[in-house]
Formats: structure tokens, sequence, C-alpha cells
């Protein structure tokens, strides 16, 4: 167990924990799910996948120890750099490769979320923008790996979709029209390498993952998590309700297949 007495400490903004930069490292809560994940960076460091941050145990006050990874995320709304077209397609080749590395990764939990099956691969559980670390308006790295779980490539491949493309109503502040989320959509598999069957399941798994963390949202709302309670309260359950049923109105408009092409096949395409 590294580190010591924390000094100069800063606040980082954003998600649901109390997470602070000393120096060039992160500390962040740990949970139960803590060793399985530093397991994971572990795993990755080893292949040599450097799309994420290197673990360090913990500090004195039971806090993980994670690299500081030099670059900016982006949040809502979101901006016109991490819109364009470049930008989502080296998104889903940084997905692709981070999946790859951990085909072969520990399974043992607990994990934050529960596994999914076929668990193919490692789920990072949350690729979005914000967990994204971009130079000079390039991914380099994801981060915030506390909800990685085992699970189907697709199960994170759907979510990124949704968060990257963005799978919006299109009335919504970042929403664009259904035919341009068709088509960014399609460019993100087609980057990404998605097989056949992944691509005819990807638009009904993006609105499966909203269905998720709706649930848990509220799970942990109920149970008096202040963070999610306050996410109920500004309604963000009933904005991916909303984005639910969009993606559940336009299934075969956001179809990700061309009828008559041939696309790449990637691990378990055809289950």
């Amino acid at each position: 167990m590294g580190g010591g007495k924390v000094q100069g400490e800063e606040v980082l903004t954003g998600g649901v924990n109390h997470v602070v930069r000393t120096g060039d490292t992160v500390r962040r809560p740990a949970g139960p799910w803590t060793p399985a994940v530093h397991a994971l960076l572990r795993h990755l460091a080893g292949r040599g996948f450097t799309g994420a941050p290197r673990a360090h145990g913990l500090d004195e006050q039971g806090r993980e120890i994670l690299d500081f990874v030099p670059g900016e995320s982006a949040d809502y709304p979101l901006p016109d750099w991490v819109r364009t077209d470049e930008v989502l397609a080296a998104v889903a080749k940084l997905l692709r490769e981070y999946h790859d590395a951990t085909v072969d990764a520990p399974r043992q939990g607990p994990w934050y979320f529960p596994p999914v099956e076929p668990a193919e691969v490692i789920c990072h559980g949350d690729v979005a923008t914000y967990n994204c670390v971009f130079r000079d308006g390039r991914p380099v790295a994801f981060i915030d790996f506390d909800t990685a779980h085992p699970g189907p490539r697709v199960w994170d491949v759907a979510y990124a979709a949704y968060r990257f493309v963005p799978l919006h109503h299109p009335a919504d502040g970042d929403g664009i029209p259904v035919a341009e989320q068709a088509r960014r959509l399609r460019l993100f598999a087609d980057a990404y390498g998605l097989g056949d069957a992944d691509r005819e399941a990807l638009v009904e798994t993006a609105r499966a993952r909203l269905e998720h963390l709706v649930g848990f949202m509220r799970e942990r709302a109920a149970a008096g998590d202040a963070a999610f309670a306050g996410h109920v309260a500004r309604g963000d359950d009933r904005f991916y309700e909303t984005n639910m049923a969009h993606l559940e109105r336009h299934a075969a408009e956001l179809a990700p297949i061309t009828p008559g092409r041939v696309t790449s096949r990637s691990p378990r395409s055809d289950r």
C-alpha cells in the first residue's frame, strides 16, 4: 500500500465521488470493487495498453491512488470539437483496443455492476465524454473504471455510442437529427469493427443500458445515496426515459447495417 499524508490537494469536479489531485496522482474513495479494478489496470499495463491510468494501491486514508492523466474531458453541453467524425471514430478505435486488451483479463470480483453474459471482455461501464481524456482534440485514455465489469462487447459499445453519437432525443440540448444519428452510429460501429449480430442488437442494447442506468439510479437514491438522489431530483432519470423512448421509436432507422453490405466481424459476431 503506497502513499502517505496528502498535502496540497486539488478537488476535481464532476462525477459522484469526492476526487482530488495531488501532484501526479489522483485519490479516489475505494470500494469493494477496487481490488478487481486495480487487477484490471495492472493487466492493461502488462498488455501495453496506454489508454488507462495506472493504479498504485491505497493511501493512509484508504483512498485508491491512480495516475493523473493530463488532458481535458468534455461534459454537457458538448463542445463542437468533441462532436466531429474524427473524434467519434477515434473513440471507437480506442474502445476496441481496450476491449481487446481485456479478453484474457482476470474476472474475479466483486464488481460495481454484476457481470453480464456473455462475459467476452471487461466493460468499462461508463465510456462517455466526461470519462475520456483528450489531448489536442484527440482521445488518448479512459478514466474512472469504478463501473468496470465483465460483459459482452456490445454492452459497452452501445452505451459509448449513446454518449458520443449522441443517441439523444433530437429536441434536447445535445440532440441531432435522426438521420445524422444513424450516419454517426454506423461510423462508430465501422470504426470499432463491430460484427453483424452485435450491430443488429446495438440500438436495443443502448435502450437496455439506459433502462439499467435508470433502475440503478433510483435504487441508489432510495437507499439514501445523496449524489444519486440529487440526480433523480434533477430529473435525470426522466431524461433517460425520454431517450429510451426515442431509441425504441426509431430503432429501424438507427440500425447501423446497410442492406447487402458485408461488415467486419468481431469475436462472437454470430452468436
